[in-house]
């Protein structure tokens, strides 16, 4: 029989708590805490305000190779690999550090962000079973979510390299006619 420790299930909710917060969907809270379905359920209601999200998790490595996601998940996963080298934390904790450290640089920077912490954790897990890695920008040197096998010599990044739309948008066009209005 396990016995069950009061302050590691506290740490748990106080886990699950941070993680609804940040916007994590039900199935990251089951695999990150050994609380039950129907006690992450109540919580999730309770810190929430309502009933969790339904359906699949995002599962395609595709979605982090499109441009402005790729962007995105590489400041993420740069983050992310500074606090896993730099902190002793549990896996967990880096993302949720990670995460925040990153939605606070796309708000200093007026951005939208592209990455939810769903999504941040699904990348961690794709780069833990080597379906993504990180590769550098020949041009630039900075180091970039990419396929496990990607030519690394020859890599130009989106931000060297960017696609022919880029910037093309609504609301970049729309940034663009107010900075020439002023």
């Amino acid at each position: 029989m396990r016995v069950k420790s009061i302050l590691t299930e506290a740490r748990q909710i106080e886990r699950a708590v941070e993680l609804i917060r940040l916007g994590a969907r039900l199935q990251v809270l089951e695999s990150e805490t050994d609380l039950s379905y129907e006690r992450l359920l109540r919580l999730y209601k309770e810190v929430a305000g309502k009933s969790p999200s339904k359906g699949q998790l995002p599962f395609s490595t595709d979605w982090f190779m499109t441009w402005q996601p790729n962007i995105h998940a590489s400041l993420f996963l740069n983050i992310h690999e500074y606090l896993n080298k730099a902190a002793e934390l549990d896996e967990i904790d880096v993302v949720i550090k990670a995460y925040k450290l990153y939605m606070e640089q796309i708000s200093a920077q007026g951005l939208e962000p592209q990455l939810s912490v769903t999504r941040a954790w699904r990348l961690v897990k794709f780069v833990d079973n080597g379906m993504l890695t990180m590769t550098a920008c020949s041009k630039c040197g900075g180091h970039f979510v990419t396929h496990p096998h990607e030519i690394a010599r020859h890599y130009v990044c989106g931000l060297c390299n960017p696609p022919a739309r880029a910037g093309k948008g609504r609301q970049a066009g729309s940034l663009r006619a107010t900075l020439e209005i002023h």
